[in-house]
């Protein structure tokens, strides 16, 4: 069985960094720093497995990214992740309106992001 891809999106590198350091002994990760590189890059094969993405970027925001993904067939069935500093209620709710199947709040608990990707990637979602 090949080695699973996630990728994750976020405009600040060293949170990139972080959830590479957590995830990569077990899944491929690829990275992208801005909504519009994203977009490229999830709809290039190989798609990635799951998407874990920020919502707090500058040009297009991760409900606009999320949206956009749902939008393409290469990309529409691939869960995604949010992974953002928004800890309403509210805001966590407009994530999964857009499509999401899970939301994580920064900082990230190494042990949640780990559980939850596991999770999503084994089919038990």
């Amino acid at each position: 069985m090949s080695q699973k891809t996630i990728l994750v999106i976020d405009d600040e590198p060293s949170n990139i960094d972080v959830i590479k350091n957590v995830l990569s002994d077990k899944y491929k990760i690829k990275a992208a720093t801005s909504g519009e590189k994203a977009l490229m890059v999830a709809a290039k094969a190989p798609v990635p497995d799951l998407i874990m993405l920020d919502i707090m970027m500058p040009g297009m925001n991760g409900y606009e990214v999320c949206k956009a993904l749902k939008r393409q067939s290469e990309t529409r069935t691939i869960p995604v992740v949010f992974l953002s500093a928004k800890v309403t209620a509210d805001e966590q709710r407009q994530g999964m309106e857009t499509g999401a199947v899970a939301y994580l709040t920064k900082p990230i608990d190494p042990q949640s992001v780990t559980d939850t990707v596991d999770m999503l990637l084994s089919g038990y979602l």
